[in-house]
This record gives structure tokens, sequence and C-alpha cells, in this order.
């Protein structure tokens, strides 16, 4: 994809729900409050409980543009600290923040100005404390590395023109154990991009959306292990809606006994009065700290 499309994409994404946030502040054409974005059973609010609906700002739920309920399938627990990846009008923010009780956190992060005014006013409504709405990309996440447990997001990951970056910023704010839970649509594997597209445009999450192999491989090259990608249900002809798990391994905590040669963790002999980093550059301690080796001593 060029530079210049992928911005093109871009700006067409952020126009797009620069538009439904406009559409729901105003309150729409409904008569008792704002018409929900999404009418389609496969998106949108219809994916909720009643009883998660009626307990939000009527304005959170009728922006609600997602495929599923993240914060249902990460199963949030007290005290958490948890990222929803493009928070839109803050629906899956405001009932994470539910979820980690007063003392967890919940961070909404967006790339645009018209949602993040719309979600801050929910949770306004909502009279929610511990709350952080932040500014940005998704490809480029504006916090500290391993500071996170948790990172969920409502089918926005298809929308990004970078998932790589995503999902390597994803792996890098998690502590290590965090974990994910996304709902997003995948592409059964037999289709090709071409067939994705013909089936529904970038914005609609339709073509932009990855195959069930790539999303795979995609988390894996960053890192990610215990994936776990379980469809739900279909959007469109071959497309579906879909959970996906998967956790940021934590450093080994003992001998890495299955080496090769008498090497084990970046050192020979370990353990050893004899024992000598495999790089002759760096310490012993060095080369222990860069493989995340358990016997530190």
């Amino acid at each position: 994809m060029s530079e210049q499309t992928s911005t093109d994409l871009r700006e067409t994404v952020r126009q797009r729900y620069a538009a439904a946030a406009v559409k729901v502040a105003e309150g729409g054409t409904a008569c008792c409050g704002p018409e929900p974005v999404e009418v389609d059973d496969n998106f949108g609010s219809t994916l909720y409980a009643a009883d998660e609906r009626d307990a939000l700002p009527a304005e959170a739920v009728a922006a609600s543009l997602g495929c599923g309920n993240p914060a249902a399938v990460a199963e949030l627990r007290e005290g958490e600290r948890v990222l929803d990846l493009g928070s839109g009008g803050g629906i899956d923010v405001l009932l994470s923040a539910r979820r980690v009780g007063p003392t967890g956190k919940a961070y909404g992060l967006d790339m645009t100005e018209e949602m993040l005014a719309l979600a801050l006013a929910n949770t306004a409504e909502a009279g929610a404390t511990n709350v952080e709405f932040l500014k940005g990309a998704i490809e480029a996440v504006p916090l500290p590395a391993n500071t996170l447990d948790v990172v969920i997001s409502n089918c926005v990951i298809n929308l990004s023109v970078d998932k790589p970056a995503v999902f390597a910023e994803t792996f890098r704010v998690l502590k290590p154990g965090g974990r994910i839970g996304v709902s997003d649509v995948v592409a059964d594997d037999a289709l090709t991009a071409d067939q994705r597209a013909e089936r529904g445009d970038y914005v609609g999450c339709i073509a932009g959306a990855l195959s069930f192999a790539e999303y795979r491989a995609g988390l894996e090259a960053a890192g990610f292990t215990d994936i776990e990608i379980t469809p739900t249900h279909l959007v469109a002809d071959g497309m579906h809606s879909a959970i996906v798990r998967a956790t940021k391994p934590t450093p080994a905590t003992g001998p890495d006994i299955s080496a090769t040669g008498d090497s084990c963790c970046g050192v020979t002999a370990c353990c050893t009065p004899a024992e000598q980093a495999a790089d002759p550059s760096v310490t012993v301690s060095e080369a222990k700290s860069a493989t995340g080796c358990g016997c530190q001593g």
C-alpha cells in the first residue's frame, strides 16, 4: 500500500467517524434521544446486554460502531489498567471502568476530535472518575511500555493501514503476562484481498480485514502467545466477527533447559563457576538480562 493510499484511507476513516460523532451529538432524528449510528444486527449496540446499555448515557450507546463486546471478552478484573484502541464515543471504556472499579483505570485512545469530545461528555454524564481519553493513532500509542494489564478494541484494528504497527504497539504497552481481548472482523483464509473488497468497503470494516491466518501470524510476529481467534457471527459472505485473545509472555523463571549445545541463557556452562557469555563483547550479567534468563545468580 502506497503512502498516499494509506493517508487517503486514514482520512476517509477519520471523516466517517467524525460524522458519526456529530450525528449522535446533535441527537439524530429519533424522537426520544439520539438515533443509533448502526442499525445492522451485526454491528453496534445490539451486541451488548440490555442491562449494560441501560447503565450508560444514551449517546455512548448510540455511537457504538463495533462488532462485539470486548470488555466482556477480556474478562476484566478489579484493579486492572485497560486501554481501548479506537474508543469512539466511549461505550467500551465506560463499561471497562465499571468492571475494573475505583482501584483500576480505563484509557480510551482515538484519533478523531469529534469522537473524543463525545466520549468526554459521556464520561461526565456517567460520573466515571477512573477514565482518561487520549488523542492519537493506534499505531503509535501515547503510553509508556509495560504499563497495562489489558488492551481491548472493538472492530477498529481492521481499519488500520499498518496492522503490524498496531500489534507491536499493543505488545509494547502491555505488562509481561498482560493480555488482549479484541472483537474484530476476520476473513476466511481462502478469500483474497480483492474478494474481501467485493464484500464491503474499507471504512465499513470489511475490505481491510485480515484473514484468520494473517491475524495469527501478525500477533505471533509481535511476540504474542496463547493466541485464540474464535468467530462469533457472519458479517458478510466469508467475513466473520471474531473474538481475538492473546498474551504477552512473562520472562522465563528458570534456566532455559531447551537450549542447544552447552549454551543457556546467553552463556555457556550456565550457573557454574565456569560460565561465560556466549557473546564475548558483553558480560555474563548483561547476557542473562538480555535473554530474560531466570537464573541471574
